[in-house]
């Protein structure tokens, strides 16, 4: 007997929790990155979507067959997509690092549901919806709460700016692909892609590579096959059914979940902004969810 696909509405409640789950999995693996902090960039970051590609290929693989091969334009995306979403965004959040404070980085980067929320319609050409652009609004200030204020200079800024448009980059070139290839193959595939981008940046790196630390070893375990594995795959699956402009309100969860993990990880309560802060995201997202 004929299965009907599921409805939009239906949908919905699935994306939402999909795309909660990648969010909140990247924020608490933020006490993970700092384990890995010391290993060389680049070459951590080759290590790191090469593990990532031996799970993520295969699973491609068993994926059913295309109907044709890569068309030119799905190539090029995949390209721009890794090429900003993954290499781009660390390379460039690292830089920022250097001179701004993490707590300006994370505001900035926060602006992401903000940025999604104008982008993703006008690519989809329609409007943005106000009730979305306000939750976004919303979620960009509790995530401001709960990140913290911090000082840098303005090239810090300038690279962070630049990590935003990577962040944002990483969803709305997916969003064309999703359709006929799937959040595996283009999770898979834009993985892949990155290993040579970045081993090419490890060979120009003075930092040389190196055998890690026993800590790093278990960093890089995670870092790639689960939080690469899960969040790419849990997050594009999102997007395959929620609009970029209502997924992206989860970011805002990001601060959220590291300052909660931070806080159980160094067994310290929250700050009274952060509690706020995550208030208004709560909130934000609430309402969002009823757009």
């Amino acid at each position: 007997m004929a299965t009907t696909a599921p409805s939009p509405v239906r949908a919905l409640p699935v994306g939402s929790a999909r795309a909660a789950a990648a969010m909140s999995l990247l924020g608490a693996s933020t006490g993970v990155s700092a384990a890995f902090a010391a290993y060389p960039v680049a070459g951590g970051q080759t290590l790191r979507y090469a593990l990532a590609a031996a799970i993520l290929l295969p699973l491609a693989r068993r994926r059913p067959r295309l109907s044709h091969r890569l068309t030119g334009r799905e190539l090029l995306l995949l390209l721009a997509l890794s090429g900003t979403g993954l290499f781009g965004f660390n390379l460039l959040l690292v830089a920022a690092l250097r001179h701004t404070d993490p707590a300006v980085v994370g505001s900035v980067v926060g602006c992401t549901p903000l940025l999604l929320g104008v982008a993703g319609p006008l690519l989809a050409r329609r409007r943005p919806a106000g009730r979305l652009l306000g939750a976004a609004a919303v979620v960009v200030c509790g995530a401001a709460l709960t990140q913290g204020f911090g000082h840098g200079d303005a090239l810090g800024l300038l690279f962070a700016t630049g990590t935003l448009l990577c962040e944002a980059a990483f969803s709305l070139l997916a969003v064309p692909l999703l359709p006929r290839l799937g959040p595996v193959r283009v999770s898979a595939y834009t993985t892949v892609l990155a290993v040579p981008l970045f081993a090419a940046a490890a060979a120009l790196s003075p930092s040389a590579l190196r055998v890690p630390t026993g800590g790093e070893l278990l960093a890089l375990l995670y870092l790639g096959p689960v939080l690469t594995c899960g969040a790419f795959l849990l997050w594009y699956s999102a997007l395959a059914v929620l609009p970029a402009d209502r997924a992206g309100l989860f970011g805002g969860l990001i601060p959220l979940t590291a300052t909660l993990s931070g806080a159980l990880l160094t067994a310290t309560a929250p700050t009274p902004p952060q509690f706020l802060g995550a208030a208004l995201v709560t909130a934000a997202l609430l309402f969002g969810a009823t757009a």
